[in-house]
């Protein structure tokens, strides 16, 4: 597939696909593709050539890309590269195979997670893989027409609730799925509470540096009181079906920097509750004392987001500040010893997340702690930036599927998906250590 100038796309039937793992380029095979999952949208990389394979030699237009080592002849399609955009439950296999045209002024692409595409049979196939089962998240669940009338009912019963009026704003501008559950009242429900954060991580899609590539949404500026957070929090646990209240957010920073008010919120919450539903927090774990902390305060569930359990990959990648990633492991390890259930939030990308280097570093790390779950998530970002930014990665490249299925292998008892699961979900199964 290729894209003219105005965004139209077209299918070139006369050329073979691509996907690209790291900075190399593969020949895509039949069993690496699925059709295109409801929910995906098709995206132009505008000022990156698309490329594909067509047998023979002597074509006027054909080249020679120097990140193809198999010395074969490709050739480039008339428009710019195709990129598809995947709904949450679905882990992309390969990202789109480009050139870059060095003729135009190029811009950082807009955080999104790029995957491989193409067309077989007049309808679009993309590179991945179904790695949960996505109803709660899926699009046709969201922006309903009555959106706009729950969000007013909401914000008139608490007119001052500051909480609410961003996830308003989240709602209808950013369409967040975790904000747009609060006015739903239903399934996982996010409470930002942290304007700060203790990385500077190359994908945040909430703070980037001018210049750099733009951020999908902005970052809240205040500090909630525990009133706002638990007229929010409490009545969604005590009524939602599969309730389940999030801190850590898009629109926020690092959540455990508000460690004291979020203790204080979960305390005063289950002591009206009991039980009932889950509390998560979506954090990086730098801060050990303020894991201890809310995790002592009743925290059910903790998600740590980690791009490699590799410090030379994790600390290019995160950019933390006054902490490493043995900071982060001693509060995995805090939490599952608060009885916690812990999952690893992996940023998966092609060519760095299937290395054998990375694999066994992430099956140490997860067996050492006992981690109950890794969900795995498409690293939202333009890939160029992430290659030219992080050291490059070596040993053998498995593909994500191998992967999985290795991680699967080796870490059995582990829990493998792309969502938190409720505090049902969790009953029904083993919690691992």
């Amino acid at each position: 597939m290729y894209a003219d100038d105005h965004g139209a796309m077209f299918e070139e039937g006369s050329l073979a696909a691509f996907g690209r793992s790291w900075d190399e380029i593969w020949e895509v095979r039949e069993g690496d593709m699925i059709p295109l999952p409801r929910g995906s949208s098709l995206v132009m990389l505008p000022g990156r050539q698309a490329v594909g394979m067509r047998p023979g030699d002597g074509d006027a237009l054909a080249i020679w890309l120097e990140t193809d080592r198999r010395g074969r002849r490709e050739t480039e399609a008339p428009g710019w590269a195709v990129g598809a955009l995947l709904p949450a439950g679905f882990t992309r296999t390969l990202l789109p195979a480009y050139v870059v045209d060095r003729r135009r002024e190029m811009r950082a692409l807009p955080l999104y997670g790029y995957t491989a595409v193409g067309m077989k049979q007049g309808r679009p196939y993309v590179a991945a893989l179904r790695t949960d089962e996505p109803f709660r998240w899926h699009p046709a669940n969201y922006n309903a027409p009555e959106l706009p009338s729950l969000i007013e009912a909401m914000l008139k019963e608490h007119p001052t609730n500051r909480i609410l009026r961003q996830l308003a704003k989240c709602s209808t501008e950013y369409r967040c799925f975790t904000a747009q559950n609060v006015f739903y009242r239903r399934w996982e429900a996010g409470i930002p509470v942290s304007p700060a954060c203790t990385a500077s991580c190359l994908g945040c899609i909430s703070l980037q540096p001018a210049g750099c590539c733009p951020s999908p949404q902005s970052r809240i500026d205040f500090v909630p009181t525990l009133d706002e957070i638990v007229e929010i929090g409490l009545p969604h646990l005590r009524e939602a079906p599969h309730a389940i209240v999030s801190f850590g957010q898009g629109c926020e920073g690092e959540p455990l920097l508000q460690a004291d008010l979020i203790a204080r919120s979960i305390m005063r919450m289950r002591a009206e509750v009991q039980d009932r539903g889950l509390i998560n927090a979506n954090t990086n774990a730098g801060l050990v004392d303020a894991v201890d902390k809310v995790c002592a305060a009743g925290l059910d569930s903790m998600r740590v987001s980690i791009i490699s359990a590799r410090h030379e990959i994790y600390n290019a990648y995160h950019r933390p500040c006054g902490y490493g990633l043995d900071d982060v492991r001693r509060s995995l390890a805090i939490a599952k010893e608060r009885g916690v259930f812990v999952s690893l939030n992996l940023l998966v990308f092609p060519g760095l997340t299937d290395r054998e280097e990375e694999l066994d570093a992430l099956c140490a790390l997860v067996e050492n702690v006992h981690v109950d779950m890794v969900q795995l998530r498409n690293l939202n970002i333009d890939p160029d930036v992430l290659t030219a930014t992080l050291p490059g990665p070596r040993g053998r490249v498995l593909g994500i599927d191998a992967f999985v299925e290795e991680l699967r292998a080796r870490c059995p008892g582990l829990r493998i998906g792309s969502f938190t699961p409720s505090r049902e979900e969790i009953s029904s199964s083993t919690i691992r250590g």
